[in-house]
């Protein structure tokens, strides 16, 4: 069985430059302007089978990647607040189901650590569920950025608070 190949397009944003990878059928990762970039170098990202090497910068004409770019601009323009695009995901089982309750915020809120572990049938497990949201591999597109720290503070964000803080008033909750 052949490995997928990765492709990679980068899409310059309000934010910064995002690097967005697909296979032929699904979005895989994005990164973020100024994240720590090791996992991606890596492949820590990616299916287990997809050597490195399998990776090329191809650009967004069609595919996966054409639809996040279109989707990812509408978001940035105000018009996008849900998306409706073929991910594909690699982590452990916990880390999946805490990635696709992300997707279950709506846009313009908020909730804490402790509501999204509430979310997961594991209410105990804050920590467990920050550190899964620490490690999406999909951020915007699963929004982490609407996890905060109990009380309204803003918590962490993998491209920082200053970032975080950004997306957040994109969607209307200035003052974070």
């Amino acid at each position: 069985m052949t490995a997928p190949t990765i492709r990679r397009t980068l899409l310059d944003t309000p934010i910064g430059m995002l690097v967005l990878e697909a296979d032929d059928e699904a979005l895989v990762h994005i990164e973020l302007p100024g994240a720590d970039s090791a996992s991606r170098r890596n492949g820590a990202h990616l299916a287990p089978d997809t050597p490195n090497g399998a990776r090329k910068d191809t650009g967004a004409r069609s595919g996966p990647l054409a639809d996040a770019v279109a989707q990812l601009g509408e978001y940035f323009s105000g018009r996008r607040h849900r998306f409706e695009l073929p991910l594909k995901l690699s982590g452990t089982d916990f880390q999946r189901q805490v990635w696709g309750s992300l997707a279950e915020i709506p846009y313009g809120t908020t909730i804490s650590y402790a509501e999204l572990a509430a979310m997961v049938g594991r209410p105990t497990a804050f920590r467990a569920v920050g550190q899964a949201n620490g490690a999406n591999p999909l951020p915007i597109v699963l929004p982490c950025h609407r996890v905060v720290a109990s009380g309204g503070r803003i918590g962490g964000y993998g491209g920082g608070l200053d970032m975080k803080r950004r997306l957040l008033a994109l969607e209307g909750l200035a003052g974070m």
